[in-house]
C-alpha cells in the first residue's frame, strides 16, 4: 500500500522522530540544508576521528578507499559535492531525507542509484548509541562502499527485487539479507584477514571491534538461503555475522539465486535462531 508524504509525516510525529518530514517531496527527499552549527561540526569531526582509528584496522580496503576518495572526515559532506565525485565513480548519488523512509520509495531510489542519506547529526549525547539512523550511519557507514563497483551494482539490484520479494510475501527475508550484508557484512577474501564492511560495524565504535576481533563473535559463511532465514536484533550485538568471501559472491548470489522459491518454501516458517546456524 503507498503511503502519501503528509499521511508518513503525520505518523513520523506521533512516534516522535526527529527529522522534519513536514517538507518532503513526493519522492520523500529533502534539501541538504548546510547549515550545521559549530557544535554539529564538532560532533562530526569527533565522530569521524574516534571511528578511523579503527576503520583504519578493521575495515575492507574497498570502504578505506572510499572514503579517502570522497573526502568525509573533515567536514560535515555536502551531498551534491560528494555526488558529483560518486557518480564519476559508479553512477551513484546522494539523496537527502529526513530519516527513515517508506520501503516503496527506498527500494526505488537505490533501483535508480540514488542512496538516501539523513540531513540531521546526531548530539554530542549520542556518540555511542542513537536510535534512528542519523547522517553519520548513513554517510560514514554506507557512502564510502558505494565506490565499489561490485557492491554498488549489488545495491542497485537489491532496489529493483525487493518489491517483487516482498509482493511474494518475502518482506521479512529480502530485509534480511540487507541487514546481514549492507548493515552487518564481513568480508574475508582469499589470504586475507577478515575485515568488515557493514554500515551497521562501520559507524559503531563498540560493535566494530566485536564483530571482527572478539573470539565470541558468531562467524558463518555466507549462504544466500540461510541468510534470508535468520533472524536478527535491532538493539545488541548480533548472534551471527555472514561472512562472504568477495562482493562477486553476493553479487552474483543475488542475481543468479532462486529468491522466489525461497520466499514460497520458507516465509511463515519462524526464522532461524543466529546463535545456532
Amino acid at each position: 500500500m503507498t503511503i502519501s508524504v503528509a499521511d508518513y509525516a503525520r505518523e513520523c510525529a506521533a512516534q516522535g522522530l526527529r527529522g522534519d518530514y513536514s517538507v518532503c517531496r513526493a519522492d520523500f527527499t529533502v534539501a541538504q540544508g548546510y547549515e550545521y552549527s559549530a557544535e554539529e561540526q564538532a560532533v562530526w569531526r569527533t565522530l569521524c576521528d574516534r571511528q578511523t582509528k579503527l576503520t583504519q584496522r578493521l575495515a575492507h580496503h574497498s570502504y578505506l578507499d572510499g572514503v579517502a576518495t570522497l573526502g568525509l572526515l573533515d567536514k560535515i559532506p555536502d551531498f551534491d559535492a560528494v555526488s558529483e565525485k560518486l557518480r564519476k565513480l559508479t553512477g551513484w548519488e546522494i539523496v537527502a531525507v529526513p530519516g527513515l523512509i517508506p520501503a516503496g520509495p527506498f527500494f526505488d531510489h537505490l533501483a535508480n542509484r540514488r542512496f538516501p542519506v539523513t540531513n540531521w547529526l546526531r548530539t554530542r549525547q549520542e556518540l555511542d548509541y542513537i536510535v534512528e539512523p542519523d547522517m553519520f550511519h548513513d554517510f560514514f557507514g554506507h557512502v564510502p562502499i558505494l565506490t565499489q563497483p561490485v557492491f554498488a551494482d549489488f545495491m542497485q539490484m537489491y532496489g529493483e527485487k525487493a518489491e517483487d520479494m516482498i509482493a511474494l510475501g518475502g518482506d521479512e527475508m529480502i530485509t534480511r539479507l540487507y541487514w546481514y550484508s549492507a548493515e552487518y557484512g564481513l568480508i574475508q577474501e582469499a589470504g586475507q584477514p577478515l575485515k568488515a564492511f557493514g554500515a551497521g560495524l562501520m559507524s559503531s565504535f563498540t560493535e566494530l571491534q566485536f564483530a571482527v576481533e572478539s573470539k565470541d563473535a558468531h562467524h558463518v559463511p555466507f549462504d544466500l538461503e540461510t541468510v534470508m532465514r535468520t533472524g536478527y536484533e535491532i538493539d545488541k550485538f548480533q548472534r551471527a555475522y555472514f561472512v562472504l568471501p568477495s562482493f562477486d559472491a553476493l553479487r552474483d548470489a543475488f542475481a543468479g539465486g532462486d529468491l522466489a522459491g525461497i520466499v514460497a518454501r520458507f516465509k511463515g516458517q519462524p526464522a532461524l535462531d543466529p546463535a545456532t546456524v
